[in-house]
């Protein structure tokens, strides 16, 4: 192996290291969740904004992140934790991927986000940015795929709602008969994963004007809340035995039971529905005219 090849291999091993072991929270969905979000958008939005993200997708190459290239809107859903290989770059991004509200208290944005480094505050400053057309396109690119990887996020309920337990990444969980993960992960993946899998009708589909009034809907604080609502109401209470952990002690390892499962499947689903209808209106506002 030649000293230039030794070096790139030895860059894009310390680059996966990094991403592996972060202690970052912020890995919403995982990469099919966003992939989904972002394709229920690309189905829905005005053929006038598809050719505008067209347009800046062109631009992909002068962000210059070419192990996270952006060549659909798919990929610019993941490029957000894609770029956390390159921490000494986009560290400055890594608080921009949740925004906590503890479960056991009152829901209140302003007092968990005085810096605007959350990502309430960042969907909402990169949806200005991306409607800016006297910005330079390249600059408008990465706004675009912060605004389309965030509004995930904040649907993931874990991203908002939580128990100083870094949205559930300090709580070990069983996933029905299969240990080793987290109360995050779960969320983040298989569970995800499986509900996506198993929707009837998929979820990337075109939706009707009905479904699309009733589904995107709110603002991003009303986003935030919702799932606030979700970890406090439903996903916190089935891990720990049907109340919130606010008083005790968290027990060392939960199990998400089977019958959790199956109940948590619709509201994933709904959840990612949502995500996706509301960033294709945020992308036509921003975009279509």
């Amino acid at each position: 192996m030649s000293m230039n090849r030794f070096r790139r291999a030895l860059t894009g091993l310390c680059a996966l290291a990094a991403f592996t072991f972060s202690a970052s929270p912020a890995l919403a969905w995982g990469a099919m969740g966003h992939r989904t979000v972002g394709a229920i958008a690309w189905a829905n939005v005005k053929p006038t904004t598809r050719q505008a993200i067209t347009r800046l997708l062109a631009h992909q190459r002068e962000i210059d992140t070419p192990e996270c290239a952006m060549k659909t809107i798919e990929d610019a859903a993941v490029w957000p934790d894609c770029i956390k290989g390159e921490r000494w770059r986009w560290a400055f991004a890594s608080s921009w991927h949740y925004h906590d509200q503890p479960v056991c208290g009152d829901f209140n944005l302003k007092d968990e986000c005085r810096d605007g480094n959350c990502v309430t505050a960042q969907i909402e400053r990169n949806e200005k940015l991306l409607a800016d057309r006297k910005l330079a396109p390249v600059l408008r690119l990465q706004a675009l795929a912060f605004v389309v990887h965030f509004v995930g996020d904040v649907h993931q309920p874990l991203h908002v709602g939580e128990n100083h337990d870094m949205g559930g990444n300090a709580v070990k969980a069983d996933y029905g008969d299969a240990p080793g993960r987290n109360l995050h992960s779960i969320w983040d993946g298989v569970l995800a994963e499986r509900a996506i899998t198993s929707a009837r009708p998929p979820l990337v589909r075109a939706y009707s004007a009905a479904e699309k009034a009733r589904l995107a809907t709110g603002s991003v604080e009303d986003w935030a809340r919702e799932s606030w609502e979700v970890s406090r109401d439903f996903l916190y209470p089935a891990a720990f035995g049907g109340a919130l952990p606010c008083a005790a002690k968290e027990p060392v390892r939960v199990v998400w039971s089977n019958a959790a499962i199956e109940q948590a499947i619709p509201i994933v689903d709904e959840r990612i529905e949502r995500a996706g209808l509301r960033l294709a209106h945020m992308l036509d506002a921003a975009l279509a005219s």
